[in-house]
């Protein structure tokens, strides 16, 4: 079974995220969203809300399994013969920084690739700190987030209207 993973924080889980792994299902048998217990971002959402979040988001896609980690990466891997790491890329900045995780990563573990996805189109722009940031000013982001991601963020974040 070819097992690969897409960690990230998912705060929240955006379209684009699904995007990648929707696609990423199709390459793997497995896929494992791999959620990133990183208190120290301070996230709007808790791990257990996040991965609550996410698989029902990915309920109907099969293959996807959803965890939570800490520590590194390549430990996670192995711990579910993971043999890939899907990561997505909207712009330059994004792949300076993931190259360099990559090639951490396979100095770590050469056993494990790394594969850059690049978002549908209407996503390349959209990260979940900017959907955080335009609901809180009251922007739609209705097409950005599924439903579900969307009544959340109804539920927990206040919306400041421009006067």
């Amino acid at each position: 079974m070819r097992t690969a993973l897409y960690p990230g924080s998912f705060d929240p889980l955006t379209n684009g995220h699904l995007d990648i792994i929707r696609r990423a299902t199709r390459m793997f048998d497995r896929l494992l969203v791999a959620l990133l217990e990183n208190e120290g971002k301070s996230p709007l959402f808790s791990v257990a809300e996040r991965k609550e979040l996410i698989t029902r988001c990915t309920a109907s896609i099969p293959g996807v399994e959803v965890h939570s980690f800490s520590g590194l990466l390549v430990d996670f891997a192995r711990r579910f013969d993971a043999t890939a790491v899907i990561r997505g890329i909207r712009a330059v900045s994004d792949y300076e920084y993931e190259l360099q995780m990559a090639l951490m990563n396979r100095e770590l573990n050469a056993q494990v690739e790394t594969i850059f996805m690049l978002p549908a189109v209407e996503y390349t722009y959209v990260s979940s700190r900017l959907v955080k940031e335009v609901f809180r000013l009251g922007g739609d982001v209705a097409r950005l987030v599924p439903p579900v991601v969307l009544e959340s963020l109804k539920a927990r974040l206040p919306v400041t209207l421009a006067t």
